[in-house]
């Protein structure tokens, strides 16, 4: 009998995006400190940006100009692996790690890539909407937050089975958004020019990514009705 890893496995979809997150971070810093890339490899990250950010341009591309093309569309689903230092390269890929494996493990591995890219679309859809800002929107708190929303209803579910208050399963969520209102309130006073409103996107992420989870989970939509049922 072989002995168990006391590192549990993870997903291979949860390792995948995380070594794209980190990769293409490893490549930007190695070309800042002129290893690769010669003179230009300076300029990359800015390149990167301009070609697969997000901004709310992208959108009036989409909406006014009927703008379909492939250089367009693909931003929705790029610029969450386009990161604008190491600090929120680290956060992304942890949580990534984190959250990844735990709602893989509950949904599995092909489910939780369609909350990845799915929660990805809807924060940048709704940041182009709402956002009144002409900084992009970068980097993978978007779909993390996707998967604070999967996970949520996860624990929400859990919850309810153990027979425990079930508000308990947000206090991450309220965790995390208290401690963004902190640091935008602090950052105004800091900083001539306030930071982006990523918090719309990040937002929309999490509603999307627990909506879709509603749907992914065992018994999807049918069961998610016949719990709400059984409590009116």
């Amino acid at each position: 009998m072989q002995p168990e890893s006391p590192i549990n496995r993870l997903p291979p979809v949860v390792i995948v995006l995380t070594l794209l997150i980190v990769g293409i971070e490893c490549v930007f810093q190695l070309a800042n400190y002129g290893m690769i890339g010669g003179p230009r490899g300076v300029g990359w990250r800015f390149d990167a940006i301009e070609q697969y950010g997000f901004s709310t341009a992208v959108l009036d591309r989409v909406l006014v100009n009927a703008d379909y093309s492939f250089d367009i569309l693909k931003r929705f689903v790029t610029y969450p692996f386009i990161n604008i230092d190491l600090t929120q390269v680290a956060f992304c890929a942890a949580l990534t790690l984190a959250l990844g494996k735990f709602t893989a493990e509950y949904y599995g591995g092909t489910k939780i890539l369609i909350v990845y890219v799915l929660t990805s679309i809807v924060g940048a859809l709704v940041f182009g909407l709402l956002a009144n800002t002409d900084f992009p929107l970068l980097g993978g708190y978007t779909p993390v937050y996707g998967l604070i929303g999967a996970y949520t209803y996860a624990l929400w579910l859990r919850l309810g089975e153990a027979g425990d208050n079930q508000i308990l399963a947000f206090r991450l969520i309220g965790f995390l958004l208290l401690i963004q209102l902190i640091f935008g309130i602090v950052a105004s006073f800091l900083y001539e020019t306030p930071p982006p409103p990523t918090w719309i996107s990040e937002l929309s992420g999490f509603v999307a990514g627990f909506g879709l989870a509603v749907l992914l989970a065992p018994g999807g939509w049918t069961s998610f009705v016949a719990r709400m049922r059984q409590r009116s």
